[in-house]
């Protein structure tokens, strides 16, 4: 059973590695949604204010990004390096590109286009060192799992290890 859920994906059949990708980009829109509510009434936050108010909180962000940086591991173990990207971080960029674009733009300048893209960039890169961190245990793992249990491929296993810190 571990096999299944922790092996690499290119070596299960094709209907369970699209569910498995599937599911990891619905996992990330839903943690998109849950951690971040989205307010689709644009409304002054007070009386005669001039900027809206927002349902984001420091703990919705902060869940976000442990979801994030967990599925992306996951992932990350699983897969091909661009997959964790495209179905981890995708998701909750199109999710904030469309939240932005929902508003009404002010009269002197729009800014959220320079705030999605920071914003994507800072969730990519995330989920790239997450993935490469995994990848990393997950050769380790892999080639222990397969070794007969000599001591030389301990000893390679430790220095590749020991390379990476």
């Amino acid at each position: 059973m571990t096999e299944k859920l922790l092996g690499p994906l290119r070596t299960r059949p094709w209907p369970e590695r699209w569910l498995t990708r599937v599911l990891g980009a619905a996992l990330s829109g839903a943690a998109y949604l849950l951690c971040l509510p989205w307010d689709l009434r644009n409304r002054p936050g007070a009386t005669g204010s001039v900027t809206e108010a927002t349902s984001v909180t420091v703990l919705g962000a902060v869940l976000l990004g442990v979801s994030l940086l967990l599925l992306a591991a996951y992932l990350g173990r699983r897969d091909a390096l661009a997959w964790p990207l495209l179905l981890v971080a995708g998701p909750p960029a199109a999710l904030m590109y469309l939240s932005f674009h929902s508003h009404p733009e002010p009269p002197d300048a729009a800014v959220w286009p320079l705030t999605w893209a920071f914003f994507t960039l800072v969730v990519a890169a995330g989920v790239l060192i997450a993935t490469a961190v995994a990848r990393r245990y997950r050769a380790a793992d892999w080639a222990s799992s397969s070794s007969s249990g000599d001591s030389s491929d301990s000893s390679d296993e430790a220095l590749s290890l020991a390379r990476w810190w």
